[in-house]
């Protein structure tokens, strides 16, 4: 049997509306976007890293960082469109260019803190599992989601679980949500079911800390807190 060929696709659009220039603000010095090309390079796993991006700062930096940006993004650049169909739209077009892969690996630049490690360990995961869609979910963890409630315009809640709602946090089931760090699909599902949500698709889980989704200001702040404090943690776990 020969090799799968994977490729990683990275998609960046120009347009951000709560953080401007999102995909090219610093974290601890480095430009969002370069974190994730740094990951896909260090992993090891693909025969190309893609940018898909309409933007052409976005592009030098990409390239600048060892990424490929063959085209810019002319669909699906826009704030409504479901970022899947920017990959699947990029996918297309590389097959018409004869570039073609078995398995596509969708890694959202605004997950900076997600690593090589992660990208191996969900790789590896979806390979054994024979799965046609995997999606990169964490543990909510101290959120403890199953006390979640809605507010009316007077602050009075309705839980979401009632049935949860006086459990105590030990007593509860772990619930997961989804994040952009890694989702993976076999190429041919992908273009049939236009979505990684496609039949029978699951969920892998990785750590927390590594999870973090950028959408607001504060989450690039946390993020750069949770940077430190864990290499802080594995500088003196060597000493």
């Amino acid at each position: 049997m020969s090799p799968q060929r994977r490729f990683a696709l990275i998609p960046a659009r120009g347009g951000s509306k709560r953080i401007p220039r999102k995909n090219v603000v610093e974290l601890e010095g480095k430009p969002l976007i370069t974190w994730t090309i740094d990951a896909a390079r260090e992993c090891g796993l693909f025969d190309r890293i893609i940018v898909s991006t309409d933007d052409e700062e976005i592009a030098e930096i990409s390239r600048r960082a060892g990424a490929e940006v063959p085209f810019l993004r002319e669909a699906y650049a826009d704030d409504h469109s479901p970022v899947s169909l920017a990959t699947i739209s990029a996918i297309e077009r590389l097959a018409a260019e004869g570039l073609e892969c078995d398995v596509v690996v969708q890694l959202f630049a605004a997950c900076p803190l997600r690593n090589a490690d992660d990208i191996r360990d969900g790789v590896e995961h979806f390979e054994r599992s024979g799965a046609a869609f995997q999606i990169s979910c964490f543990d909510m963890g101290w959120a403890h989601a199953w006390w979640a409630v809605r507010l009316d315009a007077e602050g009075r809640p309705a839980p979401l679980f009632p049935s949860e709602r006086l459990k105590r946090s030990q007593d509860l089931e772990p619930i997961y949500c989804p994040t952009g760090a890694t989702w993976i699909a076999r190429t041919e599902a992908l273009l049939e079911a236009r979505t990684f949500y496609g039949p029978d698709h699951r969920f892998h889980p990785m750590p927390w800390h590594r999870a973090v989704d950028i959408d607001e200001p504060e989450d690039l702040r946390m993020a750069s807190a949770l940077y430190r404090a864990y290499r802080a943690v594995a500088v003196d776990g060597k000493r």
